[in-house]
């Protein structure tokens, strides 16, 4: 009897697993569509990445974007942090992982993976701000680099022994001011980074404005005496009352 009930229990086990063999089969032939699907969104995804990449490095270099980088010392600096590409490269990259992001969003929303769906959407829709932060920083590195130059030269055809001073210290204030639209663009601490540089800047501007009348009475009125003598003020008389 009780190998009998044995059998029995066995051969129940067996009908409830092979019952529900038809729900688990169909359940997997609901899910390979979409699996093959995404798979395939995937593949082409990578492949167009790859594509993307190679044409974006192609059309920089046709517009001499690699000199620009390069000059505005960018490449310099991804270098020197062994970031073992140039911006050129860099830029390539991003637009390949955008393209990837867009094909892993849509292949989320083929499986119905709604959750990681939005999360990588909001990942892809971050990349294109990380593109225009670095075109920013190396318009405004190079652009820095030819205010320093410009204001060194003039000063030194002014006569003035610190224009490489004066050169840098225009070239730091267009970089401050570079970096703060670089941050602004990538929405990171704006309002704590925008207030902290407008103290910095009127510290600076307070300091230099009482640096200049303290050390620089003697230049100032050489100046002064020099465009508005006061013979000038005195042959006019005074003015119609």
């Amino acid at each position: 009897m009780d190998t009998l009930t044995e059998e029995g229990d066995i051969m129940t086990i067996l009908h409830a697993a092979f019952a529900s063999l038809p729900a688990v089969i169909w359940q997997w032939r609901q899910w390979v569509p979409p699996l093959l699907i995404a798979s395939a969104i995937l593949g082409g995804g990578y492949v167009v990445a790859r594509i993307v990449r190679i044409l974006t490095r192609k059309a920089l270099r046709a517009v001499n974007f690699p000199v620009l980088a390069e000059r505005a010392g960018l490449d310099g600096l991804l270098a020197a942090g062994g970031a073992g590409t140039d911006t050129t490269g860099l830029l390539g990259v991003l637009v390949a992982a955008f393209v990837l992001l867009v094909a892993l969003t849509w292949a989320l929303h083929i499986l119905n993976l709604t959750a990681a769906a939005a999360a990588a959407g909001r990942v892809a829709l971050y990349v294109p701000r990380l593109m225009a932060g670095v075109l920013i920083l190396t318009g405004g590195l190079y652009f820095a680099r030819f205010v320093a130059q410009s204001v060194a030269q003039y000063g030194a055809d002014l006569g003035l022994v610190d224009a490489p001073v004066l050169g840098r210290l225009a070239r730091s204030v267009v970089i401050a001011f570079v970096v703060l639209m670089v941050l602004d663009e990538l929405r990171i601490g704006q309002g704590l980074i925008r207030d902290s540089f407008l103290i910095l800047l009127g510290g600076v501007t307070l300091a230099a404005a009482l640096a200049f009348g303290l050390g620089g009475r003697r230049w100032a009125a050489h100046i002064l005496e020099r465009d508005w003598p006061r013979e000038r003020s005195s042959r006019e008389g005074p003015g119609p009352r």
